[in-house]
Parts: C-alpha cells; sequence; structure tokens
C-alpha cells in the first residue's frame, strides 16, 4: 500500500528534501489539502506521478512546503534593536569586513531589509549578505528585485525612499542594495553551511521541523558562526536548550555564540 511514508520516500529521491525532519501532524495536514486541492482526493501515489510528470506541479509543492510568508522589516521593533543594539556589536568585532547569512530567506525581503539598514552606518563594500533558500523561484524573484506595494508597507519611508523607485504599481529595488546580497540554493536540512559568520538570520522556519531537526540545525549554525557572532531567530520560536547548544540570550530574539558545555 502507497502511503504518506512511500509518499515521504519518493519526495527525498526526488528534491532531496527530508520530511522525516518536519513536524509531521503540521506537514501531513498541510501536504494533504494540497493533494485534495489538485488530485480531488487524498491520493499520495496519484499526486507523486503527476509531480514527475509536471514540473510546475512540482515547483508548486516545493514553493508550498517552503511556506514562503515574509515582508521587509517584519517585526518592526526587532529590527530597531538590531541596528542599535546588534550592529554596533558584530561591526567592533567583524574586522573591518561583515558577513551575515539570511538562512531561508524566501523572496529576499529580510536580507533586503539588512543590506538597507547598513547602508545607513557604512559603505557596502565592506559587507557580503549571503542569502539562501531551497525554493529556487522566490530566489529568482528575490534577485530580480521587483516587489508590490503590500510587501514594502511596513518599511519605515527612509528606506523606502532611499532604496526604490515607483514604476507604475511596482516598487523596483536599487541596484547598490542587490549587489551586495549574493543568493543561493541550499538546504538547511542536507547542505554544508558556510562558515565564519557575523550573523545568521533565520526566523520562523525552524519552527516547523521536529525537535531533533531544531537541535541539529542549531548545531550547525553555532559552527558556522565566529566566536560570539550573533543568531537572529523569529518572533514565534526560542531556542529551549540554548546553552547546551551553545547560545545565550544576548537581546530577545538575539542569540550569542559561546563555548559548547563540555559533555
Amino acid at each position: 500500500m502507497y502511503d504518506y511514508e512511500s509518499f515521504k520516500k519518493d519526495v527525498y529521491k526526488l528534491t532531496n528534501i527530508n520530511l522525516d525532519m518536519y513536524k509531521e501532524r503540521q506537514m501531513k495536514r498541510r501536504i494533504e489539502s494540497l493533494i485534495d486541492k489538485n488530485v480531488g482526493k487524498v491520493d499520495y501515489q496519484a499526486f507523486y506521478q503527476a509531480m514527475v510528470k509536471d514540473e510546475a506541479l512540482l515547483r508548486s509543492f516545493i514553493s508550498y512546503l517552503t511556506i514562503n510568508v515574509s515582508e521587509f522589516y517584519r517585526n518592526p521593533d526587532q529590527w530597531k534593536m538590531f541596528e542599535d543594539d546588534i550592529l554596533p556589536m558584530i561591526t567592533k568585532s567583524s574586522n573591518g569586513q561583515l558577513k551575515i547569512w539570511s538562512a531561508a530567506c524566501s523572496t529576499g525581503d529580510e536580507p533586503y531589509t539588512i543590506a538597507m539598514i547598513l547602508a545607513k552606518h557604512m559603505p557596502l563594500t565592506k559587507v557580503k549578505i549571503y542569502a539562501t533558500d531551497l525554493d529556487n523561484d522566490v530566489i529568482a524573484f528575490a534577485k530580480n528585485g521587483v516587489y508590490s506595494k503590500r510587501s514594502v508597507q511596513g518599511l519605515p519611508k527612509e528606506l523606502l525612499d532611499n532604496n526604490f523607485t515607483l514604476k507604475d504599481d511596482d516598487y523596483i529595488l536599487s541596484d547598490k542594495i542587490k549587489s551586495t546580497v549574493e543568493f543561493r540554493k541550499h538546504n538547511l536540512l542536507e547542505d554544508n553551511y558556510p562558515g565564519d559568520m557575523d550573523m545568521i538570520v533565520c526566523r520562523n522556519v525552524v519552527i516547523y521541523f521536529t525537535e531533533e531537526a531544531k537541535d541539529e540545525v542549531y548545531g550547525k549554525f553555532h559552527k558556522a558562526l565566529k566566536d560570539s557572532g550573533i543568531l537572529f531567530i523569529g518572533s514565534t520560536e526560542q531556542i529551549v536548550k540554548s546553552k547546551e547548544l551553545g547560545f545565550e540570550v544576548c537581546k530577545s530574539f538575539f542569540y550569542k555564540k559561546i563555548k559548547k558545555p563540555l559533555r
């Protein structure tokens, strides 16, 4: 009998996405809703076979899985805290060249927000922002740098006026900001992590993972950060075993890398 377990194995072979690392009840409910919408009933095998034949359906499945909800300057208080408190801290320890990784960056709103804030305080030649996501379609969208009014409506007026040009109903991001961010495809649960980062931003993503997967990802983030580097997480998240994983709370939603306790 072809069931959810069979489907997970085939999806992994096809996409390299390991559904075992996601909270099952939540993910299964989302997938069954999508299958029902496309097939007319919950039939895992029929849906998988349809994805194999239809590239557009496969891409929409990956996009649906990766939960692409993003906007510029989301949770303003946290970005203000980043600018006022965290940025001076990481700048001081960066040796003159800031390296920041926006993991699971979706449509690019987050890494571009970082670049716009940094542009107020330093030459962008001293900054490198890496932005990664599992979904090729959202990466292509992000590289294009064209956004709707809804996407940018939360931005402070200064950042909006200085970095976007309004054309018809589209807000077009400046080349100066776009060129600061390097986009790559990356699977947090499978691929190698970059290193030597001053800060990693990964917000409202890890919440969908199992506890084991969360610990694995946080452990890899720890290795990817410089000593005293900062991990910026989402407003729906907390690192429960932070000390054990090598982090201490620096400010709300900001964790500083510390030495892991000896076992």
